[in-house]
């Protein structure tokens, strides 16, 4: 048996615009901000979560259910920097602002975006910025929550 680890195996980038969500292209990967450096180890939330439908009758004698909508909470934790380029997450995931989360699992973070690949892709409006309380021994932090604004594609294919 062997485990995949997930260390250095995880790529998050921030795309202004993708033309197909369920078919993002190299090219729109490519100009897309890379921002997975800038992400805590423990700072990538994207919890689904699907709410239960009774179909339970008058008649029936246990609870039946099947699964109902999908609801997403995710949020991003990110470390601040003192360039520019280090702090582009925070001047850029503000209130109001959209576009696409994009992620790519269980592949080495350095490998280029290849056709073929699996990705996530979720349309995202962000919320206000939350800046983490100060810590000793920790850097500054703030966390992006992230409100999915149309259906994502959760197992899109680079083209």
């Amino acid at each position: 048996m062997s485990d995949l680890i997930s260390d250095g195996k995880t790529r998050v980038a921030w795309a202004g615009s993708i033309a197909n969500i369920n078919s993002p292209t190299v090219a729109e990967l490519n100009a897309a901000s890379d921002f997975t450096q800038r992400v805590t180890p423990d700072g990538l939330k994207i919890d689904p979560s699907t709410a239960s439908v009774d179909t339970s009758s008058l008649a029936s004698t246990y609870d039946t259910s099947t699964a109902g909508r999908i609801s997403l909470d995710n949020e991003v934790t990110f470390k601040r920097g003192t360039t520019a380029q280090d702090d582009l997450p925070f001047t850029t995931l503000k209130w109001g602002v959209t576009g696409y989360l994009v992620v790519r699992r269980g592949i080495d973070y350095n490998t280029a975006w290849t056709v073929g690949q699996k990705v996530e892709v979720y349309p995202t409006t962000c919320g206000e910025p939350k800046n983490s309380p100060p810590a000793a021994n920790e850097v500054m932090k703030f966390a992006s929550p992230m409100m999915v604004s149309t259906q994502p594609a959760t197992a899109a294919t680079v083209a």
